[in-house]
């Protein structure tokens, strides 16, 4: 592992020992090849690049008293709002989120990043308030148009989002490589390039991390980095079926691993490397290995699951059913691992 240690969003590696992951492929061209079609590898892309963008040449929407329009302008897509007479408008930067649920925008004014007041979301085909903003007026039309956000939780947003965009201590969103790419998890990668290129094996791997060698604990905050971990949620007051979209917290709520158990850890069930497998049926022999087809059975040795009496399938539309949160027009799957007794509470 790295000897000077790794976690995600660490931005003291300058921007140098960053290669991108074409170096990466050179080596590892399956590993990458099939990153590149995961969600994390379009967590943030530029705008001109965003295929819903392209796709949509006009999207509309009205908030009393306000009229929202984005256009799509010779390769760029312009934010605009209008009250009456007045208006105000800017150029989309960023669009953050692969789609799958939403895609919000970023811009900047005077060297100020601001989240778009819309976000474009795939189930509606439309646009709708982002998650978080209030849908009531704002108070002028700079603000009707996006929220400023702080320095602190721009750098958060674009170190989840993509690889490298603090380097050497310092924010530098212009060098950055878009998305979550190798190195945002495995650390940079020029020391490790480099050192297997002239045959120093042992070194070569002590200059990148290895995820799935970390311990349970250190795994699950390893993803919780971005995906949130207890210490995130206690400072943000997230609370109920909010934090559902925290998978690595509502993983160590579970019951399994409350009791100790701390082998269902994300690598467990997900492989970064590939998309997330939808089917349900897929994760049934992961439930299995320890709780054992057999009912009555004594399950796994070291820590011994009882068997479900009422089926061997399906075991995740029961124990990790798919809540909605509020604002997503979506629904997420509860990594709160548990017997369900009410869907309408999510603590």
């Amino acid at each position: 592992m790295l000897s000077a240690g790794w976690w995600p969003t660490k931005s003291t590696p300058r921007r140098e020992e960053y290669l991108g992951p074409t170096a990466c492929a050179e080596c590892h061209p399956s590993e990458a090849a099939a990153q590149k079609t995961t969600p994390m590898a379009q967590a943030c892309i530029h705008a001109a690049n965003s295929k819903i963008l392209a796709a949509h040449q006009r999207l509309s929407y009205r908030a009393t008293p306000y009229v929202y329009d984005l256009t799509r302008v010779g390769g760029a897509s312009l934010f605009s709002v209008r009250n009456g007479e007045r208006s105000d408008s800017a150029i989309l930067e960023w669009a953050f989120g692969a789609g799958v649920v939403s895609e919000t925008y970023v811009f900047q004014r005077n060297r100020t990043f601001y989240e778009s007041q819309l976000s474009y979301f795939t189930a509606l085909q439309a646009l709708d308030i982002t998650p978080g903003r209030h849908a009531a007026p704002s108070a002028d039309l700079g603000e009707a148009l996006g929220r400023p956000i702080a320095v602190d939780e721009v750098r958060l947003c674009f170190g989840c989002h993509n690889t490298a965009s603090s380097a050497g201590g310092q924010f530098d969103p212009e060098h950055l490589i878009p998305g979550i790419t190798c190195e945002a998890c495995h650390g940079p990668g020029a020391k490790h390039a480099a050192a297997m290129k002239e045959g120093r094996i042992a070194d070569g791997l002590m200059q990148v991390l290895n995820p799935a060698k970390l311990g349970p604990f250190d795994s699950v905050d390893f993803c919780g980095a971005c995906h949130r971990t207890w210490a995130d949620v206690v400072e943000s007051r997230a609370e109920g079926i909010a934090t559902v979209r925290f998978q690595p917290y509502r993983l160590e709520l579970s019951r399994c691993w409350g009791k100790g158990d701390t082998r269902i850890t994300c690598l467990g069930c997900h492989d970064p490397h590939l998309p997330v497998v939808h089917d349900s049926g897929f994760y049934d022999s992961r439930c299995l290995r320890c709780h054992l087809a057999t009912k009555g059975a004594s399950g796994a040795s070291d820590h011994p699951g009882a068997a479900c009496p009422q089926s061997t399938k399906d075991c995740t539309t029961c124990h990790m059913p798919k809540l909605e949160v509020p604002g997503t027009h979506a629904k997420f799957t509860d990594h709160r691992i548990r017997i369900v007794r009410s869907l309408g509470n999510a603590q």
